[in-house]
C-alpha cells in the first residue's frame, strides 16, 4: 500500500499547488479503478476507503470559491466510485474462480477424452503434440487415441470438419466409438465401418437440433509383431516414415472421410507397408501441413522433417511443431494441430 499513499501525497500536493480540485479527479479514476482490476476485494476496499477519506478531508479543508454543492457532489462521486470499484473487484474474482473451476473440469475431461502423451504399449511408443487453436479450449477438432487389441496396437488420428463445439461433439463421438470397437473388431475395415456409423449417428442428432452435419478425416494404423503395418486412410493426410535419416511417404489409397461412406463407390480397403525396427511413423493433421508463411507458402513438411530426422521420437513432434510456428510467425495458428510419432517398442 506504499504506492497508494505515495500517489495520494503526490495528487494532494498537486491539488494544493494548483488550487484546483481537478487534480483530485486523477485520484478518483486511477486508484480505485486500478485496484479493482489488480487487487483482492480486501485491498480494493482499503483503497476505496483511503481515497474517500483523503478526498473528503481535502475538500473540507479547502477554502476556495467552490460551492458547497460542488464539494458534496465530489464527495458523493468518490463514494460511488469506491463502491463500484469494490463491486467490480468482486465480480472479477468471481469470474476468475469460475474460469479456474471450468478449466479444472475441462482438464479432467481432457485426461479421459484425449489421454496425455506419451502412451506405451507392448507394440509401440506414441508421443506427440496436441495444440487446439483456441488456447482457452483444451480439446479441439483434432483427435487421437491408442487402443491395445488382440490383433495389435491400433492408433487413430483424425480431424473433424469445421470448428467450435459441434466439431468437438463429433470428435467425442469418434473417440468413443474407437475405444468401444478397436479391441472388439478383428479387422480394420470393420472398425472403420463402426467409426463411420458413429459419425452418421452424431449427424442425425445434430440435424434434430439444427446443427450442421460433420465429416471426419481419419487414419487408422494397426501395429503388431509383423514388420508390416496395416493402414486405412479415410481422406486424411498420409503418414511419413522416417528411417535412417530418410523420409518416405508410403503409397496409400485414400477413401472417403468418416460419415460419408454411403457416398463411396467402393468400401474402405486396407493398405500395408514396411515399418522396420528403428523407424518412426509420423502422423499429422492439416493444422501442420496447411501452416503458411507470411507470403502464403505452405509449410514443407517432408523437407523440414528430413532436417529433423535425427531427433528422437519423443522430441520430433515438438521440434516439428515449433519449426512450423517459426515458419509461420508468431500468432499465425489458424487451426488445431496434432502431431504424433509412432515408434516400435524396444523389445519388438
Amino acid at each position: 500500500m506504499i504506492g497508494v499513499v505515495s500517489v495520494t501525497v503526490l495528487v494532494v500536493a498537486l491539488a494544493a499547488v494548483s488550487e484546483s480540485p481537478v487534480w483530485l479527479l486523477g485520484l478518483l479514476v486511477f486508484l480505485p479503478g486500478t485496484a479493482s482490476a489488480l487487487c483482492t476485494v480486501r485491498q480494493t476496499k482499503f483503497v476505496a476507503a483511503w481515497t474517500t477519506f483523503v478526498v473528503i478531508v481535502t475538500v473540507l479543508a479547502r477554502h476556495g470559491e467552490e460551492r458547497w454543492f460542488d464539494r458534496i457532489l465530489m464527495m458523493l462521486l468518490t463514494l460511488a466510485l469506491g463502491a463500484a470499484s469494490v463491486y467490480a473487484c468482486r465480480s472479477r474474482i468471481h469470474r476468475e474462480n469460475e474460469m479456474l473451476r471450468l478449466r479444472s473440469t475441462a482438464a479432467a475431461m481432457q485426461r479421459h477424452i484425449l489421454r496425455p502423451l506419451p502412451l506405451l504399449t507392448d507394440d509401440v511408443l506414441v508421443d506427440g503434440v496436441y495444440e487446439p487453436v483456441q488456447e482457452d479450449r483444451l480439446v479441439g477438432g483434432d483427435i487421437y487415441d491408442v487402443v491395445v487389441s488382440p490383433w495389435g496396437t491400433r492408433v487413430l488420428i483424425g480431424d473433424v470438419q469445421g470448428k467450435g463445439l459441434p466439431a468437438v461433439g463429433a470428435a467425442f463421438a469418434v473417440i468413443g466409438a474407437f475405444r468401444a470397437t478397436a479391441h472388439r473388431e478383428p479387422t480394420l475395415t470393420a472398425l472403420v465401418d463402426a467409426l463411420d456409423a458413429s459419425v452418421v449417428r452424431h449427424n442425425s442428432y445434430a440435424a434434430q437440433t439444427g446443427d450442421d452435419e460433420r465429416f471426419v478425416t481419419a487414419l487408422i494404423v494397426n501395429v503388431d509383431a509383423h514388420e508390416e503395418v496395416q493402414v486405412i486412410n479415410c481422406g486424411h493426410i498420409p503418414p511419413q516414415l522416417v528411417h535412417d535419416a530418410t523420409v518416405i511417404t508410403p503409397a496409400l489409397g485414400s477413401g472417403v472421410p468418416l460419415g460419408l461412406a454411403e457416398l463411396a463407390a467402393e468400401p474402405a480397403t486396407v493398405d500395408w507397408f514396411a515399418f522396420p525396427p528403428g523407424a518412426t511413423l509420423l502422423l499429422t493433421t492439416d493444422g501442420l501441413t496447411e501452416t503458411r508463411s507470411a507470403d502464403g507458402t505452405f509449410y514443407p513438411v517432408a523437407e523440414r522433417l528430413a532436417k529433423h530426422a535425427s531427433f528422437s521420437p519423443t522430441d520430433l513432434p515438438r521440434a516439428l511443431y515449433d519449426d512450423a510456428r517459426a515458419f509461420a510467425g508468431e500468432g499465425a495458428q489458424h487451426d488445431d494441430v496434432a502431431v504424433l510419432s509412432v515408434r516400435r517398442s524396444p523389445h519388438r
